[in-house]
């Protein structure tokens, strides 16, 4: 029981159900409760407490009360939550840090200074610290900044007059404090700048201890990530610190996501989240992408924004693609190794989140030699996809199945007249195809490719037991890019010989160059 004192006229009193706060707010309430509730086991009586601070904890909202200067209680409480460790690490009180693995606390150190706390005005460092983890039994080499200070720790000069008493106006919200909040014209700042009232910036400062954080990295240049700050929907404060308290120790590469969709979907979908819900309870979050911009090189800058909701069809499709690929892998990049998470899951994510089928314009997202590198040795997770997915249309599926027939005929043709370990006409089929399919930028160009793609094959079973049912998507009655993106994942989901996979990626290159 969270219950110190009934407190009568708190100096703070925050709750869930103010109309006018946000989600961060919330997830900012959260973290402070997540905070108070481990202040208990440290300082269970209020006397060991400055001014005998004393607080009351339900499931929706938190009040503090204290006596003597406001100032003296808030900065020993803002330096008992927000601390740093002996490895330089952001160290915050409400997680249970001396209960949570240095994988754990990296990820979040470097969440948090990759999102809240990237300028240097607010978060002071001595140099670079290296530390080496083992993932898979190779050696990733993970570099971060050695805290010495943050703006968290001493921001209650922010919030006190200089009488040392709690502010009655409001103040001005940076956006460390706020990501995204910013004056909005430079020759207005007074007029345009976002301020708070003291109580709700006060709970700003506690929304690091309740986000996630989630880092990017492209296979191109894996040197410089981005990071998704997951916000969550904070409706009842003691379940969702619960919630977090049991994902303590998620390993270092478990952080590593490839998309937006990914972080959000990979939040919601945490086991332990599923298992504690409310009963009924809508799973949202707000994830919000930070990566570098020309204007910004040297700070990373708000670039995507989303609210989703996980419902239970995304769930299904989701954890389907989790089961059905890998979901990272590890790559050596100027001879420092590198986690990079599986492209294609995040395409997949991102499709889900925005309400579109989960291979919707697939063709047109990895089309280019280095993203096709990835998606042809990703034939059996394709496949597997296909085959446990629900299809609203079976026309669709009929189609995936009338492609694969034409393939295994094709081919078939292809290995009676080659030798076997000769596999160039193969190389050059699989070229021709996907080089065709390329050029489709209108229904009659589509039309005219399916026609021959298909009828190269010789007699299809599947055409002439279904043909009604296929006529929509090979006439254009439907949409023709739904039966492009469909050709496609029937040729990336097709099982072929990795030799030929590889030979086929070493001709696109060349073709491209």
């Amino acid at each position: 029981m969270s219950i110190v004192a009934n407190v009568v006229n708190p100096k703070i009193q925050l709750n869930l159900g103010d109309p006018s706060i946000t989600w961060i707010h919330r997830a900012g309430i959260a973290g402070l409760w997540m905070t108070l509730k481990q202040l208990e086991k440290l300082y269970p009586i209020p006397a060991e407490r400055p001014g005998n601070l004393t607080w009351f904890l339900s499931p929706r909202s938190i009040s503090l009360e204290w006596q003597g200067q406001d100032f003296i209680v808030l900065d020993w409480l803002l330096k008992q939550s927000f601390q740093i460790n002996e490895e330089g690490l952001i160290s915050l009180t409400g997680l249970n840090t001396h209960l949570i693995n240095i994988e754990t606390q990296i990820n979040i150190h470097l969440g948090i200074t990759g999102t809240f706390l990237q300028h240097n005005q607010v978060f002071k460092f001595d140099g670079e610290k290296s530390r080496v983890l083992i993932v898979d039994s190779m050696e990733i080499d993970v570099e971060y900044k050695k805290a010495v200070s943050y703006a968290h720790q001493h921001f209650a000069k922010r919030l006190c007059d200089k009488q040392g008493q709690l502010l009655k106006q409001s103040i001005g919200v940076a956006g460390w404090l706020y990501p995204g909040s910013v004056v909005r014209h430079v020759a207005f700042t007074k007029e345009t700048k976002f301020e708070e009232k003291p109580e709700l910036a006060f709970a700003l400062l506690y929304a690091p201890v309740a986000c996630h954080y989630f880092v990017l990295r492209s296979h191109t240049q894996p040197q410089y990530p981005q990071y998704a700050l997951v916000i969550p929907e904070v409706t009842n404060l003691e379940v969702y610190a619960q919630q977090y308290w049991n994902l303590a120790n998620l390993d270092y590469k478990h952080s590593h996501v490839s998309s937006l969709g990914d972080a959000a979907l990979r939040f919601l979908t945490y086991k332990t989240t599923i298992e504690l819900a409310i009963p009924d309870q809508v799973k949202r979050c707000q994830v919000i992408l930070f990566g570098t911009v020309v204007w910004s090189k040297r700070q990373k800058t708000r670039t995507e924004i989303a609210v989703v909701e996980a419902t239970e069809i995304i769930d299904i499709i989701y954890k389907l693609s989790c089961i059905s690929f890998s979901d990272y892998k590890i790559i050596k990049y100027k001879n420092i190794n590198f986690i990079i998470s599986n492209v294609l899951k995040g395409i997949i994510a991102d499709n889900l989140v925005k309400g579109f089928l989960w291979w919707n314009n697939l063709y047109l997202k990895i089309r280019n030699v280095n993203l096709l590198k990835l998606i042809l040795y990703e034939d059996r997770g394709i496949y597997e996809m296909i085959e446990h997915s629900q299809w609203d249309i079976k026309a669709q599926k009929l189609f995936i199945q009338a492609c694969h027939e034409a393939l295994k005929k094709r081919y078939a043709k292809i290995y009676d007249r080659t030798k076997e370990g000769q596999y160039a006409q193969i190389e050059r089929e699989n070229i021709r195809i996907l080089s065709q399919l390329g050029r489709c930028t209108n229904l009659e160009n589509f039309r005219k490719f399916i026609a021959e793609f298909w009828g190269k094959a010789g007699q299809l079973s599947i055409l002439e037991e279904h043909w009604e049912e296929l006529l929509p998507l090979t006439s254009g009655i439907m949409d023709w890019k739904v039966a492009r993106d469909l050709t496609f994942i029937a040729i990336a989901s097709y099982p072929k010989n990795k030799t030929v996979n590889k030979k086929i990626l070493e001709k696109s290159e060349l073709e491209n160059e």
